[in-house]
């Protein structure tokens, strides 16, 4: 019987399943940025990996602060590399394009996601585990994702997935038994295998994932390809 859901947050409620860097890199693509896709990701890494470094990102920034300093240090490393032959302005203007193509992404996701979330929280208490920067609270308010009775954020408990140390504590926090909670993620490898050796049941939302994992299909106790399923699964 399930008492408590756990939710992902990105790449499962703001994009449909679709990973953060394919969506940047339709930004990209909008923009007309002339770089290969191995550039792009390249500096994807780099910029993710000094958000996780320095504190660039503070409490109080929304998701389109988050996009527009997340973007400076992308663009910033493809231009510096080479890859790119831009004039600062040219390089911010499309910045602030790609930024703007990704923020109106996500509007357009919660249009499906926030309704069905906000179903669900009227019949189970909702926990939220993410890795993300210091800011969800604020990312929460700006999209009115205000939904969750308790939220466990990376950055913030010093405890990052796929380590499964990260869910028990969403599951304590609902007061469930792990058996008891469903854990709905779109990430495989940091969702799904975490959440089921812990004992708890799980919802893997397929999409398009950073790189081609390794699955084992029979592992999730549901896979759904819309987050609307879920309505399905547990309402």
């Amino acid at each position: 019987m399930t008492k408590g859901i756990i939710f992902d947050y990105g790449g499962t409620l703001d994009t449909g399943g679709l990973h953060w860097s394919e969506v940047l890199w339709l930004g990209y693509q909008d923009a007309q940025v002339p770089v290969s896709k191995e550039q792009f990701r390249e500096c994807y890494v780099y910029a993710e990996r000094e958000l996780a470094r320095h504190p660039y990102i503070k409490p109080q920034h929304n998701f389109l602060d988050l996009l527009r300093i997340k973007l400076r240090l992308e663009t910033g490393r493809l231009v510096a590399h080479g890859y790119w032959q831009a004039e600062e302005e040219s390089r911010r203007a499309a910045a602030e394009q790609i930024a703007q193509f990704c923020y109106a992404y996500v509007l357009r996701n919660l249009l499906r996601s926030r309704p069905v979330a906000q179903e669900l929280a009227k019949r189970y208490p909702l926990a939220l585990v993410s890795n993300f920067y210091g800011n969800i609270g604020s990312v929460l308010r700006d999209f009115r994702l205000e939904l969750f009775q308790r939220v466990i954020e990376s950055a913030l408990v010093g405890v990052r997935k796929p380590d499964p140390r990260i869910f028990r504590l969403g599951v304590e926090a609902l007061g469930c038994k792990p058996r008891e909670t469903v854990v709905v993620g779109d990430s495989f490898g940091k969702d799904i295998v975490p959440a089921s050796q812990i004992g708890c049941q799980t919802v893997w939302m397929k999409g398009k994932g950073w790189a081609d994992e390794p699955v084992d299909p029979s592992l999730p106790t549901w896979t759904i390809t819309d987050i609307g399923q879920l309505a399905e699964i547990l309402l």
